[in-house]
């Protein structure tokens, strides 16, 4: 009589270590990933060259570079070694103007008071930059922290800020409108913020790129040939067949790179710092390097 059928076969040794092999080399293996995006998939800095043709372009300003910044969230886990370091590259290219579209600190597990501290911190960095000229904006995090905390020591260090608002940039007999919104988590108003009959191109910044969608329902933004934004950090970690993992509300359809909005070309760079946890794969911090060509 057979009793096969309630008899468990004894495991094969060589199956049984290949699989407890295959386990420990794929948790090692996930720590390894882990390591390498908190640290040097973190600190990976990207130079994205970028040329926009712009419509009635003055002649002053074709070849115009630009290099924007975003996001840099100082202190929450970027250092100020590595903003050194964006500094010190973005002066290597000799910008002609330098943009800095929001979230220069973070709303976090951090305190108040040591989120001020850090915008004193990056302000005093910032002020390393050697370009001739340099704008801001505000993000939501800046406006978490408390704007005025922000907005005072990067004034104070040479950063002027655009909220709502508008400048205009000048070379000989020639301009271009620089734009700045506050916001999108506050009220902004694009009628204060670009100017009504600019006959010149007009530049946007505005922190949260799906804004845009909100913006694109305004008469004003008809006026707007180029838009930069961040934000998004371009997902932080990207991973084959999943794509950016972490993106926040108002940055989730415009992840990065360049979109055709109508007329309006929208710029989403991937910023410097990363937050609510310290890591990047697929996804290096950028330094977007800007050249202006008339259509």
């Amino acid at each position: 009589m057979s009793y096969g059928s309630g008899v468990q076969s004894a495991p094969k040794p060589g199956a049984s270590i290949t699989r407890r092999s295959f386990m420990v080399g794929a948790g090692a293996a996930a720590a390894e990933l882990a390591g390498f995006a908190s640290t040097r998939g973190r600190h990976q800095l990207q130079t994205t060259e970028r040329t926009f043709d712009i419509a009635n372009l003055p002649d002053a300003f074709v070849g115009y570079r630009i290099v924007q910044l975003s996001d840099i969230h100082m202190e929450e886990y970027t250092e100020a070694w590595y903003l050194e370091r964006v500094v010190a590259v973005t002066n290597a290219l000799k910008p002609d103007l330098v943009l800095l579209t929001g979230d220069f600190v973070s709303r976090g597990p951090l305190s108040l008071k040591t989120s001020w501290r850090a915008a004193g911190l990056c302000a005093e960095i910032l002020t390393g930059l050697k370009a001739p000229q340099r704008y801001a904006i505000l993000g939501n995090h800046d406006v978490a922290v408390g704007a005025e905390h922000v907005i005072m020591p990067l004034r104070e260090h040479g950063t002027p800020f655009l909220v709502d608002s508008y400048v205009a940039i000048e070379r000989g007999y020639d301009r271009i409108w620089l734009c700045g919104t506050d916001d999108a988590t506050t009220t902004p108003d694009l009628r204060t913020t670009v100017p009504p009959d600019p006959r010149a191109p007009v530049l946007l910044m505005c922190h949260e790129p799906d804004y845009a969608d909100d913006l694109m329902k305004m008469p004003q933004f008809s006026k707007v040939d180029l838009m930069l934004s961040g934000h998004s950090h371009g997902g932080q970690v990207r991973l084959p067949y999943l794509g950016p993992l972490i993106l926040p509300p108002g940055g989730r359809k415009y992840v990065e790179g360049h979109y055709q909005l109508g007329r309006t070309q929208l710029y989403v760079n991937r910023g410097i710092g990363t937050v609510g946890i310290p890591l990047r794969f697929d996804c290096p911090s950028e330094i977007t390097h800007i050249t202006l060509q008339r259509a």
